[in-house]
């Protein structure tokens, strides 16, 4: 993650006082999706095209260290800004999760990996399956696992 990066909170209301919140209070409020109550993480990146750093809540679904990053946009017909973002800079990321904050690397599931993944998502919030029916689109599936602290100094 670049240290010189300014960061550029979302256009979107809800996403940056969530953001803000949740940081605000180091992961004790602010944590989950809307009125759901499934704990959300905040994912940080760099953006694809301006550099410039970006917080989004998303759902967390994490199973032995791994985090799966589910990009589905509501089952909108193209994937979320964000997603680009840690396509395009996989090593400049970071999740906050509670108050924990680390660097995690990016890469997507593909083929029984990704499905062993959609399910788990799917088990931690349901409506990821309505998502998908809204759409022609395959949900991407990322997969963050954790740098060790002396990858994460040397890429910062």
């Amino acid at each position: 993650m670049s240290e010189t990066a300014a960061y550029e909170p979302s256009p979107n209301p809800r996403v940056r006082e969530q953001v803000e919140l949740y940081e605000r209070s180091g992961g004790t409020q602010g944590n989950t999706q809307r009125d759901t109550g499934v704990p959300v993480i905040i994912i940080t990146s760099l953006g694809a095209k301006t550099n410039k750093l970006r917080k989004n809540p998303v759902i967390r679904v994490e199973e032995g260290g791994t985090y799966a990053v589910v990009a589905s946009r509501g089952g909108a017909p193209n994937n979320p800004q964000w997603y680009h973002n840690l396509i395009a800079h996989p090593d400049a990321v970071m999740i906050q999760d509670g108050a924990e904050r680390f660097a995690v690397t990016i890469r997507e599931a593909v083929g029984k990996e990704r499905e062993l993944w959609w399910q788990r998502a799917v088990s931690t919030f349901p409506i990821y399956g309505e998502y998908q029916q809204k759409t022609i689109r395959q949900i991407p599936i990322l997969l963050a696992t954790r740098r060790a602290a002396s990858e994460t100094s040397a890429q910062m």
